[in-house]
Order: C-alpha cells, then sequence, then structure tokens
C-alpha cells in the first residue's frame, strides 16, 4: 500500500509540475499575442521586413514611432524568439521567415489574429459581470471587430473565394458568369461581396447586416469601385424567417454569420424561405464539434471557446438570442439546418483553412 501511495504521489506532483509549466508558457505566449498585436498595428513587423539589421531608433524613425517604447517592445520581441539581436552592435532583424508569416509578404499574416487577444480583453469586466447577473455584452462595446473581422476574412475568405469556395457547389461560377441575384446575409463590411459584384457583373448582390459602420464602409467600397450591381441594407435579420422576400434569391452565403446570431434559426429559416428553388445557400462556419470532449484535439479549440464567451455568445445574448456561441458545431450545424428545411447538405473542409467548415446546402 506504501508503494502505491508512493507512487501516485509521485504522478500527482509530475502532473502538477507539468501544469504549471504550461501555465508558464500560457502567460508567456499570451504576452507574445499582444506584443504582436501592437506589432501589427504600428507596422513595425512591416518596418523590419527585409531589412538589414537597425538599431531601435534606426526602426523607430522608419515607421514614425517613439523610440522608448519600440525599445521596449523589441526587448519582448526577442526574449519571444521572434527578433533577433545583435548585442555588439545593439542592432535588431526580423528573419524572412517570421517575416513571412507576420506581414503581408507570406500567404497568411498571423498578426492578424493576435490582435483577437487583446480586442477581447478589452470587454473582460463586462464579461465577468455577466457571469455573475447573466445577459450579454452589447456589439457597441466592440468598436474595432468588424475592422479585424475583415482582415480575418480577406486571409480565409478572399483568397480561396474563387478558385476554392464558390466551385464547391457544381455549376455556380457559371450562374454567377451569366447573371444570378445574390444575398449575403452577415456580410460584415462586405469584402466577399466586392470580389464578387467585381467578378461577375451580370450578376447583382445585396448584403445585410446590423452594423451601421461595416455597412458604411461597405457602401463607400462599392461607390469608389463604381460597382452599381452591389447594394448594403442595414438590416437586423432576427426576423428574416417571415420578413424575407420569399424566392427572391438564386445564392445566399454567410461567412462566419450564424454563430453569433440572435436568432440563429430564425435567420436559417428565413435564408431557405429567400431561395429559389433551383437556389444554392452556401455556408462557411467554425469547424468544431457540438461536444465539449471532442473538441479537445481542436487545433484552435481553446483560442475559439475564448472568442465565444468574449464575443460570439455573449453579443447574441446581449440581444435577448440563443447564445449559440462559437463553437456550436458539426452537429448542432447540421440539425439546425434541416429544421430550417435544407434536404440537401453537403459538408466540406478545405486545405488551406483549418478554422472553418463549408456547407452547400439546396431547399
Amino acid at each position: 500500500m506504501c508503494n502505491v501511495h508512493s507512487l501516485s504521489v509521485a504522478e500527482a506532483e509530475a502532473d502538477s509540475g507539468a501544469f504549471e509549466a504550461r501555465l508558464v508558457t500560457a502567460l508567456n505566449e499570451s504576452g507574445l499575442m499582444l506584443l504582436t498585436a501592437i506589432g501589427h498595428r504600428t507596422g513595425l513587423f512591416e518596418a523590419l521586413a527585409g531589412q538589414a539589421p537597425l538599431t531601435s531608433r534606426q526602426l523607430a524613425e522608419r515607421a514614425g514611432l517613439d523610440e522608448r517604447y519600440v525599445r521596449e517592445w523589441l526587448g519582448g520581441m526577442v526574449a519571444g524568439g521572434v527578433i533577433d539581436t545583435d548585442p555588439a552592435a545593439g542592432t535588431y532583424r526580423l528573419p524572412d521567415a517570421h517575416a513571412e508569416l507576420l506581414t503581408d509578404r507570406g500567404p497568411a499574416n498571423l498578426a492578424v489574429y493576435a490582435q483577437f487577444i487583446s480586442l477581447l480583453g478589452s470587454v473582460e469586466d463586462d464579461v465577468v459581470r455577466c457571469f455573475r447577473e447573466g445577459g450579454g455584452v452589447p456589439y457597441s462595446r466592440y468598436p474595432r471587430f468588424q475592422e479585424v473581422m475583415a482582415s480575418d476574412s480577406g486571409q480565409t475568405v478572399l483568397p480561396a473565394l474563387f478558385d476554392a469556395i464558390l466551385p464547391l457547389a457544381p455549376g455556380l461560377v457559371e450562374r454567377l458568369d451569366a447573371g444570378i441575384r445574390v444575398l449575403d446575409c452577415a456580410c460584415g463590411r462586405g469584402r466577399a461581396l466586392l470580389a464578387m459584384a467585381e467578378r461577375f457583373p451580370a450578376s447583382h448582390f445585396v448584403g445585410y447586416d446590423l452594423s451601421d459602420e461595416a455597412i458604411a464602409w461597405g457602401r463607400e467600397q462599392a461607390r469608389a469601385a463604381g460597382l452599381d450591381n452591389l447594394a448594403f441594407e442595414v438590416r437586423d435579420l432576427s426576423d428574416f424567417d417571415v420578413s424575407a422576400e420569399p424566392g427572391a434569391f438564386d445564392l445566399v452565403t454567410t461567412f462566419d454569420g450564424i454563430h453569433d446570431q440572435a436568432r440563429p434559426r430564425s435567420l436559417l429559416a428565413g435564408i431557405h424561405r429567400s431561395l429559389a428553388p433551383d437556389g444554392v445557400y452556401l455556408v462557411q462556419d467554425i469547424h468544431a464539434s457540438s461536444h465539449h470532449h471532442l473538441d479537445r484535439d481542436h487545433p484552435l479549440g481553446t483560442m475559439l471557446y475564448a472568442v465565444s464567451v468574449s464575443h460570439c455568445m455573449t453579443v447574441s445574448l446581449a440581444q435577448g438570442g440563443e447564445g449559440l456561441g462559437t463553437m456550436w458545431g458539426r452537429e448542432r450545424a447540421l440539425a439546425y439546418l434541416q429544421e430550417a428545411g435544407f434536404r440537401d447538405i453537403r459538408v466540406h473542409q478545405l486545405e488551406h483553412d483549418i478554422q472553418n467548415d463549408y456547407f452547400v446546402c439546396r431547399p
């Protein structure tokens, strides 16, 4: 009995030590993400990329920033293994391999996603209050969310839109070329719509979103580009199941737009109602399971649950909504789509996008 007891104590101590080490690592990595977001927003990574080693003063001058802040930021980036330094020369250099992942020089700028940490952290007090009192944090408390999400979709949706996403529905690209009616619900700033409206001038596009700021941005971009086949409208889609015009559209899309709705079932039912008999509903939403234990191996699971608690779930609850949450999962998504009336549903994943599932649905 003593040997068994001693072994279990030893195992517990080893487990405790490993967990402590993990938490210390997580603290460091969280700090790295905050510094990475600052480097992205201030242009420091772009100023360093492809350059010979620079002193903190040279970098500050190049980026138009205060040297003292730049010097302290560089210290964190060196400690985090992101930037190399020559202590004798007092210079700093961003390796090319790192620059490809932290600037627009490579296929994906991962610094964009670091912004979610600071953005969501800014509403921590509001979220803690909701834990105690219920309710939610209103959308107005996230002034930069549309901007960050537009940058996100610019890397997951736009590069693959024409070559990978739209072709998931056979014949859809040809129909867009010929001219059809397209609606994007919860369109945000409408970057996907802007790209499609330019690529398919014979088709007509409409974007609905609750955000005045996002719709204003989309309208301005459409006006500047001379896209007279694209319109944006501020619209609350909570009653879309009864307010949608029947059979009005040949294609409806939502890009990461269902799980934070106040009434996702109503929106999905409205989308089904708004489709022509031969229409297509193309959905991009978070790849996850609807069961917590099956999300343990998700490469972004913890992060996406944090996004849910601090944004997607709580903004829905703030509207008196369902609070579906970011990680509603494929099983629940399929059930909701079937409940809305869709009978032909195909689920896809794309090689470039570990974060999302793509559903092609027909009435």
